[in-house]
């Protein structure tokens, strides 16, 4: 008799996003005149910059002749894009990174949710709350979890670690000892960012625990303040207990071409039970190449094109576009009355709904009345009930209007 595995049966309703398009769906059928305006899940709207359309034109045409086409790459990532991340990305910030040390892959998504394959499920796993909905319900399918428990908005066995905007969304240390932690600064879907003494705590208490911080840098371009980190190995220690993910979705566009990266560094360790160490870098490169093929080429050579001067200088100009969105919501949010949170250092405005409005409440006032979609906080976890998040991944004039849309509410 086949059996399922019985963990993906403790998942509660739908994943969060298409449950958000299903009712906007819903709406715009009802209302086919409406003119809906989409602020909820953080997809990009500015095209491919020039500098990465031509390399995938030029990597087109060479896939299109004999003498240079390519069939089955390195499934690690071609060399001349490991090296252009550690050079552009890790180098030019004074942090010792190797091009083995770097796996490039088609999205961060499917890197952290993947990544909990490869240490034990006994491990006792530790997010912060409210948190991107993949860290958990990955563990959860794996078995890593207990029940759902319906009064408290958790699943039993995982540690939730309260951000809140009294302790600016960065949690404290756990009271109790925790072995698989996921981190993401700057923060989805708070937009709160670390500072490099707030990282250190953490890198210390992993080092003292013998936990290994899942770090998730997605949206480090967006970061403006010069004095906060773009990866937690500008801190001291942190090669020896940090995995860090980091994607080319929303610092250039490439959500619908696919091709992230993963530093797992050598040296860094997990135990087996008899107490004797072990390497994950080994561990995960032979994951990595047993279950997947590779990005394609022709999106690593876009990918690629990011680092040229011009590349550069045109992926900056639409992040500045991004973050103008950013301060247009904070500003009229702010206005209206509302505390709010993030859109200075990444791409995501948080804010507090008014009283006694739930999280889910004010997503269909806001659909229904002002014809603008945004997305729950309480779909994030629990400490997101009474929370909305913006996302500024939108054209500015569709903001502006978004905005007075909602003044008139």
């Amino acid at each position: 008799m086949i059996t399922v595995n019985e963990n993906f049966l403790k998942l509660q309703a739908g994943y969060l996003f298409p449950e958000i398009n299903r009712r906007a769906a819903a709406f715009a059928k009802a209302h086919p005149e409406a003119s809906i305006i989409k602020m909820g899940i953080g997809d990009v709207t500015e095209p491919l910059t020039p500098a990465v359309v031509e390399a995938m034109h030029r990597a087109v045409g060479e896939m299109g002749k004999r003498d240079t086409l390519r069939g089955y790459g390195p499934e690690q990532g071609y060399a001349f894009l490991r090296e252009a991340v550690v050079e552009h990305c890790y180098r030019n910030r004074g942090v010792s990174i190797e091009p083995d040390e770097v796996f490039i892959s088609d999205g961060s998504k499917c890197d952290t949710g993947n990544l909990q394959e490869v240490f034990g499920l006994d491990n006792v796993v530790a997010v912060t709350d409210p948190v991107y909905p993949v860290y958990v319900d990955t563990n959860v399918m794996a078995g890593r979890t207990g029940p759902w428990d319906k009064a408290k908005g958790q699943y039993a066995g995982i540690v939730y670690m309260p951000c809140t905007a009294e302790n600016g969304f960065v949690p404290d240390l756990p009271d109790r000892p925790v072995d698989l932690v996921y981190l993401c600064y700057p923060n989805n879907p708070t937009g709160a960012v670390a500072t490099a003494e707030q990282l250190k705590k953490w890198v210390d208490y992993a080092r003292e625990n013998k936990a290994i911080i899942l770090y998730d840098a997605a949206y480090e371009a967006f970061i403006t303040d010069p004095d906060i980190p773009h990866s937690i190995y500008e801190v001291d220690g942190a090669r020896d207990v940090a995995i860090e993910f980091r994607s080319f979705s929303k610092t250039a566009g490439f959500t619908g071409v696919r091709c992230a990266y993963t530093i797992v560094p050598r040296g860094l360790k997990a135990w087996r039970k008899d107490s004797s160490s072990v390497e994950i870098h080994p561990i995960w490169s032979r994951r990595h190449c047993t279950k997947f093929n590779g990005a394609s080429y022709i999106s690593q050579v876009g990918a690629a094109a990011v680092y040229t001067e011009q590349g550069k200088k045109q992926i900056q100009e639409v992040i500045d576009l991004y973050m103008d969105n950013a301060a247009v919501m904070c500003e009229a949010l702010g206005k209206l009355g509302y505390a709010v949170y993030g859109g200075r250092n990444a791409p995501y405005v948080w804010i507090k709904t008014r009283e006694g409005i739930g999280s889910w409440e004010f997503f269909d006032l806001l659909l229904q009345r002002a014809h603008v979609v945004c997305t729950p906080g309480a779909g994030f976890g629990a400490a997101g009930e009474g929370y909305v998040r913006f996302s500024a991944f939108n054209l500015p004039n569709k903001v502006k209007e978004a905005m007075e849309r909602i003044a008139k509410l």
